[in-house]
């Protein structure tokens, strides 16, 4: 008898450790895989959040690709929770440089209205190339333009009369273009004229310099710390601005955050 009880005993302390054992690694494989679940439900609402501004904006009507917005849009968060970028604006203006010259490749969107404000011309610097732009410099005197992303900074009027200043947030891509005078600038060169004359659009020194016509109106629109990205596949780019995973945490915030604030409270 005090063997079959100490068997009995023996099978259930077993049956308990086995219990424990598969509970336990049970609690271990959900707090190991919920963070990634986490992550790639941030991540897809991001990524939403992105095609739906793209669409309502009918930016692939216009031009722009969405590959090179999903970068401007990250970079943007990510400057944005870096205090570089103005509260409350949500004004990106992207050129991209991989585009021919002739095209109206710099669009100017409004991210919270999901809006186009304005797409036209864009010059790039005239040792940067002829109708497309392949090379690229940080150096002064270079008369390439830079790639990266730009924060605006004040407005003043120079020898291209009213103009705005640039920041560049890209160490060794463009973190010398307030140095090198690198500004947004009307220039007659960027024009249908010219277009017809040369076949390409005029060159700058590196500036990303708009028509003359609508210079009053881009640097009204994107002054004051809004962020700017000059994009090129040519360039060994990289950035920790294109940082995905910390922008969609940034960027899903801000929406529950604008969900709860418009969200009517029950009396």
């Amino acid at each position: 008898m005090r063997k079959y009880i100490l068997g009995i005993s023996g099978t259930m302390a077993i049956a308990v450790a086995l219990t424990i054992s598969s509970w336990t690694s049970t609690d271990k494989t959900v707090n190991i895989t919920k963070p990634i679940a986490v992550a790639e439900l941030t991540e897809d609402l991001y990524n939403s959040h992105i095609r739906d501004i793209y669409v309502t904006a009918q930016l692939a009507n216009r031009g722009l690709s969405l590959s090179v917005f999903e970068k401007a849009v990250t970079g943007f968060y990510n400057l944005k929770s870096t205090g570089k970028v103005a509260e409350g604006k949500s004004i990106l203006s992207i050129a991209d440089f991989d585009q021919n010259s002739t095209k109206k490749r710099l669009w100017i969107i409004d991210l919270d209205k999901k809006e186009l404000l304005l797409n036209t011309w864009v010059a790039h610097g005239q040792n940067s190339g002829a109708d497309i732009a392949s090379k690229f410099s940080n150096v002064n005197n270079s008369f390439q333009s830079s790639v990266g992303f730009y924060v605006t900074g004040e407005i003043y009027t120079g020898q291209h009369g009213r103009s705005l200043r640039l920041d560049g947030m890209d160490e060794g891509f463009n973190s010398n273009a307030r140095q090198r005078a690198i500004v947004v600038h009307g220039a007659d060169y960027v024009s249908q004229g010219t277009i017809n004359a040369l076949g390409r659009l005029g060159r700058s020194q590196g500036c990303p310099a708009v028509a003359s016509a609508l210079a009053g109106t881009v640097i009204n629109t994107i002054g004051g710390k809004t962020v700017l990205f000059i994009n090129s596949s040519q360039e060994s780019y990289s950035s920790k601005y294109l940082n995905l995973h910390q922008a969609a945490l940034l960027a899903v915030n801000d929406l529950e955050t604008e969900k709860t604030l418009v969200t009517p409270t029950r009396s």
